[in-house]
């Protein structure tokens, strides 16, 4: 009897590549992102928390935006498209920033690049990918996407060595792959071809006002559980805090994302397997953990082990997010489904981000990772009340 299982579609496979580059541009930005905002350009860290947090609800309204459009037009690429393309384009605003404001802006373009592109690619994946093995898809976009934000610190590490700590050197240098990752979208995505032919289209905010129940409670749980989830640019600033130097200080982000690109399709396979709300809880319990190491510690040790258990978190929360999503909404609602969850997350992204930079000025870093144990402990028990959502077949 035949028992393998369907193979996953081509365009999986591009998007995971296309976010690999451009997460392998963008991570290079964050990685010396602290440092550059900090130290080159001397600002306090809540201004870190504040163009980090800012920057990533813009990309949270941009994909609420483009979702719907999405769902109404019926294509996907021409969205996704778009959004790498600003994304390329706002990188060579970073090297020229001289202050807060030129830094938001650049932020800002690039975050809104990410937010048009978000919600059409996940629903693209989902509209390709039958539910039996939709977890490996988006654990698969995930690793690939993740991979890219692994090379990046790396590469950041290496060329700040090579050109005597000049960020903006490194920054025009981290533009090429960036482009590279919009040429692939362009020459190798294809637009879905079900969507085209079965697309269903309604008025504007009717579709906000139609999304499934099943849905809003995971958007109440993503909200509540993104609040534990401030920048990880806490993590490098953590790192420098302990006695990193400015140039290793991106060694944080090496193991929170190798940590989250080893974990990140196993996860995603195994939510085709399981109960996704268990790998879920699981991962909130993870992250409970890291805070509380990470509050704590004053040596490197520690120091690594709360970061791996972090990118670990990551693996076991972000992929299985959106696989619940695609599961709960309705073909016709996906894009919407995921705007309104990126969203909601973003809203709470930017809550989460200001908090902490202002607790870190105030209180010092131990405070701030409590509250994030916190605030995840209290979205575990909320999980822990919800019923397993049903997996429906693709409609």
């Amino acid at each position: 009897m035949k028992t393998d299982r369907p193979r996953l579609p081509r365009n999986v496979w591009i998007l995971g590549f296309v976010s690999l580059l451009m997460d392998l541009s963008s991570e290079i930005y964050h990685a010396l992102l602290p440092v550059f905002v900090t130290v080159t350009l001397g600002l306090p860290a809540v201004a870190l928390g504040a163009i980090d947090g800012l920057a990533e609800a813009t990309a949270s309204f941009a994909k609420l935006v483009s979702g719907r459009l999405s769902d109404r037009s019926t294509w996907r690429k021409p969205w996704v498209m778009a959004g790498y393309g600003l994304a390329a384009l706002s990188k060579p605003l970073f090297p020229i920033a001289q202050g807060a404001v030129e830094l938001m802006g650049a932020r800002f373009a690039d975050r809104v690049g990410k937010g048009i592109r978000g919600s059409p690619r996940d629903a693209m994946i989902a509209d390709e990918t039958p539910p039996e093995i939709r977890g490996r898809a988006f654990g698969l976009r995930q690793a690939l996407d993740t991979t890219g934000a692994l090379l990046a610190p790396i590469a950041a590490i290496f060329l700040m060595w090579l050109l005597a700590n000049n960020i903006r050197a490194v920054y025009w240098i981290a533009i090429v792959p960036a482009f590279l990752s919009f040429l692939l979208a362009w020459l190798a995505l294809r637009e879905p071809e079900q969507r085209v032919a079965n697309g269903k289209a309604s008025p504007l905010l009717r579709g906000f006002r139609e999304i499934d129940p099943a849905t809003r409670r995971l958007l109440a749980v993503g909200f509540l559980f993104t609040l534990a989830r401030f920048s990880e640019s806490f993590l490098i600033l953590k790192g420098v805090e302990i006695g990193l130097s400015e140039t290793l200080s991106p060694l944080t982000l090496v193991l929170f994302n190798l940590a989250y690109t080893v974990l990140a399709y196993p996860a995603g396979s195994l939510s085709d397997r399981i109960s996704p709300k268990s790998i879920l809880m699981v991962g909130m319990a993870v992250l409970i953990g890291a805070d509380l190491i990470l509050a704590w510690t004053t040596g490197y040790v520690a120091l690594s082990i709360g970061v791996l258990l972090w990118g670990a978190h990551m693996a076991l929360t972000q992929g299985v997010f959106a696989r619940m999503i695609a599961d709960s909404a309705p073909e016709h609602l996906r894009a919407t489904s995921f705007g309104a969850f990126w969203f909601v997350t973003g809203v709470a992204s930017l809550l989460a981000s200001l908090g902490a930079g202002l607790l870190w000025d105030r209180e010092g870093p131990s405070a701030t990772f409590l509250m994030g144990a916190l605030a995840a402990a209290v979205a575990l028990a909320m999980l822990s009340l919800l019923q397993d959502p049903d997996r429906r077949p693709a409609r």
